[in-house]
């Protein structure tokens, strides 16, 4: 039993002395055994629950996700500190002075009009921050464990401030179209690889959807909710009239589709 005295609030502090209880002898051998490899799951998944109670504008939970997502930043600076490499004041120290060095607007003597010159100068400053000495060096340092269509999309906007982009929509639909002719070619007669097509088809949906102001990863996750509204109506509607979905023809199965489609209430 540990020597720890209960209160009626706890802080930042509090948090981080009990991770360090946990951590070292006397308190729990699960905590012990972490590392940062055991703990990355845990890390993405608590981020995109406070994400969820984001979307869900629920604050009660968005103030419990975010102590999740604060529980594995001091999880990870506790092993940090018992090997010696950095503490949790170092965490602090790093993006204080990112921050101070990315608002020369605010902490130094440069002068801003708009939002769009604060972007343009924070990419700048973090390039020159990352030694990126061009554009292919901020295009290679986009996370690849960033969702699919998140990493497409900064990718082909760090690819466009250089020039390297369509005119406008109507050239990366005609873009779009080229792919899935190709995916067509390589799926329906052997002309190349399905796969590799299937994701540039992909990429080039982004590249659309960059210029409709779109976030790829919403749009998707709307036409998921969409399609999952209509497939439980087109269950239900097969159901009333005594059938099953897996004994109908393609033809009839698609004909309720196209009812439930017209009467689902969800989308």
């Amino acid at each position: 039993m540990v020597n720890w005295s209960m209160k009626n609030f706890y802080s930042c502090q509090d948090l981080m002395e009990i991770i360090r209880i946990l951590r070292h002898p006397g308190g729990c051998p699960w905590d012990r055994e972490q590392t940062h490899q055991s703990l990355r799951r845990n890390l993405l998944e608590e981020t995109y629950e406070a994400a969820e109670a984001i979307d869900r504008d629920d604050l009660d939970g968005l103030k419990e996700e975010l102590g999740d997502v604060l529980l594995q930043v001091f999880f990870h600076t506790s092993i940090e500190e018992d090997a010696g490499r950095f503490t949790l004041d170092d965490v602090a120290d790093g993006v204080c002075k990112k921050l101070i060095y990315r608002h020369p607007h605010v902490f130094g003597d440069v002068t801003v009009d708009s939002t769009d010159q604060v972007l343009s100068n924070w990419e700048e400053l973090k390039k020159k921050e990352k030694h990126q000495d061009t554009q292919a060096d901020a295009v290679d340092a986009v996370a690849r464990t960033l969702p699919a269509l998140w990493r497409a999309e900064k990718v082909k906007k760090k690819a466009a401030k250089t020039g390297f982009d369509w005119r406008d929509v109507s050239g990366a639909l005609d873009k779009l179209s080229e792919e899935l002719d190709e995916l067509k070619a390589a799926a329906l007669e052997g002309n190349g690889d399905p796969a590799e097509e299937l994701g540039d088809l992909l990429l080039a949906a982004v590249s659309v959807g960059r210029f409709l102001n779109a976030d790829p990863e919403a749009a998707l996750h709307a036409a998921c909710d969409k399609f999952s509204a209509r497939f439980r109506r087109t269950e239900e509607l097969t159901a009333e009239r005594g059938l099953k979905m897996d004994e109908l023809s393609e033809e009839a199965l698609h004909a309720i589709w196209l009812e439930a489609k017209a009467t689902c209430t969800d989308t």
